[in-house]
This record gives structure tokens, C-alpha cells and sequence, in this order.
């Protein structure tokens, strides 16, 4: 095997094995940042709104899938969904699902205490001029939500994107599977591992720094 040796690395396995496993990785990420906001922001007005039948449930939801390893929802919704509704359902499917319904409970937290941060006096304002409870939300209260964690939405998306990863124990084909399929087919499988981590590496700690610069910015706007 020789020494540590990264030659078998070329347009031809970036292009045939790495390039389609990143794009799914970024699309997974994307999809489920879009949709976890969406439906955490749902749990989070839910968990607000002072009726026991709504906060209930949504308190439920976030705390069992935050006491839940990622990783074995993962396997859950791989194996159960199938039974569920009677057809099997692709690695790439189930794992653009999972990953929606696990991050909700994350980004339900992060849009909670965003929510909780934009002081009363200025929900009573909007009351006062005559605004329902859900315009109030929609122009006033979610607007200043969204800027105030937007650092902490992006981290949250950084995080994401590492733990996009863990759809290799199904079989998805995202960016880890498609580096160590390219490291077996020319064996070298330890690259193929130390690559990887590299890549997530370099990717992770460059949009860190960039995150870390925009809460400077944002404070500063403050």
C-alpha cells in the first residue's frame, strides 16, 4: 500500500464520486435549514402562544428531539417510514425528512429566544395601532426575531452541514460517500477518511469565521 498518498485523487473522481455527494450535502443542507426554520418557528409561536393545547405538544416534539441522538432518528424514519405508508422511500428522501423534523427542535429553540428577546413595549405598539396577533408577529416581532439570531441560525447551519455526514449509515449518497467509494475502488481507504475530514474541515471553520464577522457587524449596528 506505501505511505500516505492522495494521487488517486482527480478530476475524474472529483467529478464522477466527490462533485454529486457535495451537491447532495449542500442540498440537504439547504433544504432542511429552509424547512427546519419554517416548521421551528411554527413549534415556537406554538410554545408562546399561552394555549396549553398548542404548547403542549410543541413542547413535547422539541424536547424528545433534542434528548434523541441524530443519528437514530436517522435509522427511525429509514425503517419505519416505509411501514408506514406501505412503499419503500429512497436513502436520499428519508434523509431529507429526517434531517426537517430533527432540526425543527433546534431551530423551534433558536427562534423562541429570538422571539423572547424583542421587548414587549413593542408588541403592546402594535396592538395599540390595531394589528392582530398573527400581523404583529409577521411584521413587527419575526422581522427583528430573524436579525437578532441570525448568527446563531447560520451556526446552527454549519452544524448541520457537518451532521449532513451521518446519512452515510443509510446508504445516501452525500459527500463522505462519495469520497470513500473513490478511496475503495482505488484503495486507499484512509485518504479517502482523512480527506473528508479535511474538506469539512476547511468548510466548517472558513463560515465559522465568516458568522463570528457578521455578529461583530450586527453588534455594531446595535
Amino acid at each position: 500500500m506505501g505511505g500516505f498518498d492522495l494521487s488517486f485523487v482527480n478530476a475524474e473522481v472529483i467529478h464522477k464520486f466527490v462533485l454529486n455527494g457535495f451537491l447532495f450535502s449542500l442540498q440537504l443542507t439547504a433544504v432542511a435549514t429552509f424547512g427546519g426554520v419554517v416548521l421551528g418557528t411554527v413549534l415556537a409561536l406554538m410554545r408562546l402562544s399561552g394555549q396549553r393545547l398548542l404548547a403542549l405538544p410543541a413542547t413535547v416534539y422539541v424536547n424528545t428531539m433534542r434528548s434523541v441522538p441524530l443519528v437514530m432518528v436517522i435509522l427511525w424514519f429509514f425503517l419505519l417510514v416505509p411501514s408506514i405508508i406501505g412503499r419503500p422511500v429512497g436513502a436520499e428522501a428519508s434523509a431529507v425528512i429526517t434531517f426537517i423534523a430533527f432540526e425543527a427542535a433546534y431551530f423551534s429553540e433558536i427562534m423562541r429566544a429570538g422571539i423572547q428577546s424583542i421587548p414587549r413595549g413593542q408588541v403592546m405598539a402594535g396592538m395599540a395601532l390595531g394589528m392582530s396577533y398573527g400581523q404583529n408577529m409577521r411584521l413587527v416581532v419575526l422581522p427583528q426575531a430573524f436579525r437578532n439570531m441570525l448568527p446563531v441560525l447560520l451556526t446552527q447551519t454549519i452544524i448541520l452541514f457537518q451532521d449532513t455526514s451521518l446519512v452515510y449509515a443509510i446508504g445516501a449518497y452525500d459527500l463522505l460517500k462519495g469520497l470513500t467509494t473513490a478511496g475503495k475502488i482505488y484503495g486507499r481507504p484512509e485518504e479517502a477518511y482523512i480527506l473528508a475530514a479535511g474538506i469539512y474541515f476547511v468548510l466548517c471553520f472558513s463560515l465559522s469565521w465568516l458568522v463570528k464577522q457578521l455578529q461583530a457587524r450586527v453588534a455594531i449596528v446595535r
